[in-house]
C-alpha cells in the first residue's frame, strides 16, 4: 500500500487554520459580523475581547442604547449557551463595556468603521479596563454576574 505523501496535507479537520475565511471575524463585514453572530455561526476561539468590543460598537451605531444593551445581553446569554457556556454570562461585565463602549462611539462625527473606531479608542481593548471602576472583589460577586452593580471606585461615563 502507498504511503500518503503528509507535505501537501492540509492542517487537521479541528485545526483552527481549517476554519473558513469567512468565519473569520475579521474577514467579515460589520453587518455580516452581526449577522453571523446572532445566528451563532461564530466559532468560540474566534470571538475574543476585540470581538466583543466590534460587536458593541456595532450595536451601538445602529440602535439606540437600550436596544443595543438588550441586543447584547440576548446575543451573548444565546451565544454562551451555544458555545456550552450558559454560567459564564457576566451581567455587570456586559452592561459595563456597553457603556463604555456607547458613550466611545457617540461623538459626531461617528468613525468611519471600526478600525478607525479602534484606533481611536486603544484603551478600550484592554481587558482588564473595568479594573479601573470596580474592585475585584465587587466585580467577582454574583450579585455583579447575575445582575447590574454600579462601579465601586470610579463612576463609569
Amino acid at each position: 500500500m502507498p504511503g500518503i505523501d503528509l507535505s501537501t496535507a492540509g492542517p487537521p479537520e479541528n485545526s483552527p487554520s481549517r476554519t473558513p475565511a469567512s468565519a473569520v471575524p475579521e474577514a467579515l463585514t460589520d453587518e455580516d459580523f452581526r449577522e453571523a453572530f446572532e445566528s451563532l455561526r461564530i466559532p468560540n476561539e474566534l470571538f475574543r475581547h476585540r470581538e466583543h468590543i466590534r460587536l458593541a460598537w456595532i450595536y451601538s451605531c445602529q440602535f439606540p442604547q437600550e436596544e443595543a444593551l438588550a441586543r447584547m445581553v440576548r446575543g451573548i446569554q444565546a451565544f454562551a449557551k451555544h458555545h456550552g457556556g450558559a454560567s459564564k454570562y457576566h451581567h455587570t461585565i456586559t452592561v459595563a463595556w456597553m457603556r463604555l463602549v456607547g458613550h466611545a462611539a457617540r461623538p459626531a462625527p461617528p468613525a468611519p468603521d471600526f478600525n478607525a473606531f479602534a484606533s481611536a479608542h486603544p484603551r478600550l481593548f484592554n481587558p482588564r479596563l473595568l479594573e479601573y471602576y470596580y474592585s475585584k472583589a465587587r466585580l467577582q460577586s454574583d450579585a455583579a454576574r447575575y445582575g447590574w452593580l454600579d462601579p465601586d471606585l470610579r463612576a463609569l461615563p
